[in-house]
């Protein structure tokens, strides 16, 4: 059978992202992903999950500076110190 986890970058974007964990429980999910949680601290992402029964997927590796169209640091030359620290 499948299972599902709410991507919390892309759903219930209605309302901001500590937000959402509350929102997917509701909805049914017991697991959640999203891409770049380094805006919150850990702690408060763990607590999110803790308190609404979640259990955590996936989350992406830093991209670098997103601004700068970069996604990711492995392939660039000199940035893999970087890659290892995120």
């Amino acid at each position: 059978m499948p299972r599902f986890a709410a991507n919390l970058s892309m759903m219930f974007n209605e309302v901001p992202f500590l937000d959402r964990f509350a929102r997917a429980r509701t909805a049914g999910f017991q697991a959640v992903e999203f891409l770049f949680p380094y805006d919150f601290p850990a702690a408060e992402i763990a607590a999110r999950l803790k308190d609404n029964g979640l259990q955590q997927v996936l989350f992406n590796a830093p991209p670098g500076d997103w601004a700068k169209g970069e996604r990711g640091q492995a392939a660039l030359p000199g940035r893999s110190a970087e890659f290892r620290e995120g």
